[in-house]
């Protein structure tokens, strides 16, 4: 196990879903596919050459209590200038918190949240 295949993310509403990951963030559609027998949408989109990004979307689930709870705390996006990927961000309505410095990688970083409020970062 040398690479991430895919991270799967649950959203409540497909055209935010969409402008955001896609329009705003800028991640290519691999497939999308509606499943009548669950009322919802799978959609997968490309990260890189080897890690897919699955968002499936979804009505009526509970919203995410915490990032403190168990489980998933966070996703990172790497990129080469945080100050950079955070202004084009900022400039498309995305709120990017203070930039930081990592204080054990000594990487600047910061986090944003999707639509749903689920914590994203961008690491350099």
């Amino acid at each position: 196990m040398n690479v991430i295949h895919h991270i799967a993310v649950i959203c409540s509403d497909k055209e935010k879903a969409m402008d955001f990951y896609v329009n705003k963030l800028g991640f290519p559609v691999i497939r999308e596919n509606y499943r009548p027998e669950r009322e919802d949408w799978k959609i997968d989109l490309a990260i890189n050459e080897t890690t897919e990004l699955e968002l499936f979307i979804m009505k009526d689930h509970p919203a995410r209590l915490s990032p403190e709870a168990y489980g998933l705390r966070h996703l990172a996006f790497k990129v080469e200038d945080v100050e950079e990927k955070a202004a084009e961000l900022e400039k498309k309505g995305i709120i990017c918190e203070p930039i930081r410095i990592d204080e054990f990688t000594c990487g600047k970083a910061t986090f944003f949240k999707d639509p749903d409020g689920m914590p994203l970062e961008i690491h350099e």
